[in-house]
């Protein structure tokens, strides 16, 4: 398996902060975001992982992260010219994968379950990993039978059920064709949701749900809060 770590977005809701660097970049506590979910990977023994980012401080990040050595691990840059969303970053990695399984994460999500043994025992097919939320209405939100997804919604009006869809996706090298074959949503961008949806409808898409906290670290809001959970456990 190898990794994917995409760092794209032009992170509007944390202007200006934003303005000076990129969202994966900014500060949680003691660590920059980005190497919270570049944990993830590493402590799944994951060692072959490629960065994708926008156009904006690609630099910073490259410079940041380096060739990997300092972390055991291979770096791969990926630029993605013009935000056409979460699958659009995703198929900019297929070279990469050369066939195999990905597991890819969001630059900006951090998880505070161990997420090791769902990613190591991964053998084909897809896999979500989903979170109770209050407010479903801003994510993908799931329904599921045993830990069979049976249903996805991106962003729905009307919600079927508190479970979203968080940002860490398992993939067989099937999802590339997947995405090939995708047209854009009526934002304009290829959908990760329907990736998803694919392995759902072939009966292949299986998903765990997480019991601690997870933070997508979009707002000023759950940035502040992820900094809060971090130092917690620091001190604990």
């Amino acid at each position: 398996m190898k990794g994917v770590l995409i760092c794209g977005g032009t992170g509007s809701r944390l202007r200006p902060l934003t303005d000076v660097t990129n969202k994966s970049l900014l500060p949680v506590y003691d660590k920059p975001l980005l190497l919270f979910p570049l944990q993830v990977l590493l402590d799944a023994g994951i060692k072959e992982i490629a960065i994708i980012t926008g156009t904006e401080h690609v630099d910073q990040i490259a410079q940041f992260l380096g060739s990997g050595s300092r972390f055991d691990c291979e770096f791969t840059f990926k630029v993605q010219e013009k935000a056409g969303g979460i699958a659009q970053a995703l198929g900019l990695a297929e070279e990469f994968s050369d066939g195999d399984s990905i597991c890819a994460l969001l630059g900006d999500n951090i998880f505070f379950d161990d997420l090791t043994q769902a990613i190591t025992s991964f053998e084909n097919g897809g896999h979500v990993f989903l979170k109770e939320v209050a407010d479903p209405k801003r994510f993908g939100v799931v329904e599921i039978d045993g830990n069979k997804v049976t249903s996805i919604e991106e962003k729905p009006e009307n919600p079927k059920s508190n479970l979203a869809q968080t940002g860490c996706y398992l993939f067989d090298h099937r999802c590339f064709d997947v995405i090939k074959n995708m047209k854009p949503s009526g934002r304009g961008e290829l959908e990760i949701t329907d990736v998803a949806r694919w392995y759902m409808e072939q009966n292949e898409l299986t998903c765990t749900k997480l019991t601690e906290e997870w933070i997508d670290a979009g707002t000023f809001e759950s940035l502040f809060r992820a900094a809060q959970l971090v130092r917690e456990r620091r001190e604990s």
